[in-house]
C-alpha cells in the first residue's frame, strides 16, 4: 500500500512529488521504472491516447498534484472557470500554502498536521485543509507543536534549502509564514496542460 503514490506518477507518466523528499532522490520509482505499473518492462509504451483519455490524464494529473479527491476537484474547477482562477484557489489552500513554505515535504503530511491542528492563523487555530488564505494571514506554529522533533529540527533545512514563491514570505528562524501577495499560474507551473481539464468536465 505504502507504493500507491508512486504508482500514480508511474502511471500518469509525471512527477507530481506525492512522496516527498524521496520524489527528489534516485530510489523515486519514476525513474527506476519509467513505464506505467502493470506493463512488462519489455513494452514499456503504453498505447496512443484518445482525446478524451488525455484529457483524463491531464485532470487526474493536477487532481493528485493537489492531493484532492474527485468531488473537490471538480468542484474547484465548476467554481473557477479559467485556469489562473482555478490556480490561484487551489495555491491558497491552507495545507498547499504549508507545503510551499517547507514546512512539511508534501501535501499529504501538510493536510495531516493542519488536520491535527499544529498551525495557526493569525493567532487562531484553523484544522481545515482547504480553508482559504488571503493576502496579509500570517501562519505560526502551535506552541505546543514546536517541541515536536519534526519542527524543532526544521529550521537548518528551511535556511539552506527552501526556495519559498514570491507571494510568501517565511521566517526560517521561527518558523512563521506570511501570504504577502497573490498565487499565479505561471509561478504555480504545475506539470498539467490546464485547458484540457476544462474540456473534460464540459463534456
Amino acid at each position: 500500500m505504502k507504493n500507491n503514490k508512486c504508482k500514480i506518477c508511474r502511471r500518469l507518466g509525471t512527477k507530481l512529488f506525492l512522496k516527498g523528499e524521496k520524489c527528489l532522490s534516485p530510489k523515486c520509482p519514476l525513474i527506476k521504472k519509467p513505464y506505467p505499473p502493470g506493463l512488462k518492462k519489455k513494452r514499456r509504451r503504453a498505447g496512443a491516447f484518445s482525446e478524451y483519455g488525455k484529457e483524463l490524464r491531464e485532470k487526474q494529473k493536477l487532481r493528485n498534484w493537489y492531493n484532492l479527491k474527485e468531488r473537490q476537484f471538480r468542484k474547484y474547477v465548476k467554481e473557477n472557470p479559467s485556469p489562473s482562477l482555478l490556480i490561484q484557489k487551489l495555491e491558497s489552500r491552507f495545507d498547499n500554502v504549508i507545503l510551499r513554505l517547507g514546512l512539511t515535504g508534501s501535501r499529504a503530511q501538510a493536510r495531516q498536521f493542519v488536520s491535527h491542528g499544529h498551525f495557526l492563523i493569525n493567532g487562531r487555530p484553523v484544522n481545515l485543509p482547504s480553508y482559504q488564505l488571503k493576502k496579509g494571514d500570517k501562519i505560526t506554529i502551535r506552541p505546543a507543536s514546536q517541541k515536536k522533533k519534526i519542527f524543532s529540527n526544521l529550521t537548518p533545512l528551511l535556511e539552506k534549502n527552501q526556495t519559498i514563491p514570491t507571494w510568501l514570505k517565511l521566517n526560517a528562524e521561527k518558523l512563521t509564514g506570511e501570504v504577502i501577495g497573490i498565487p499565479t499560474l505561471e509561478e504555480a507551473s504545475p506539470p498539467v496542460e490546464i485547458s484540457t481539464i476544462f474540456e473534460y468536465y464540459s463534456r
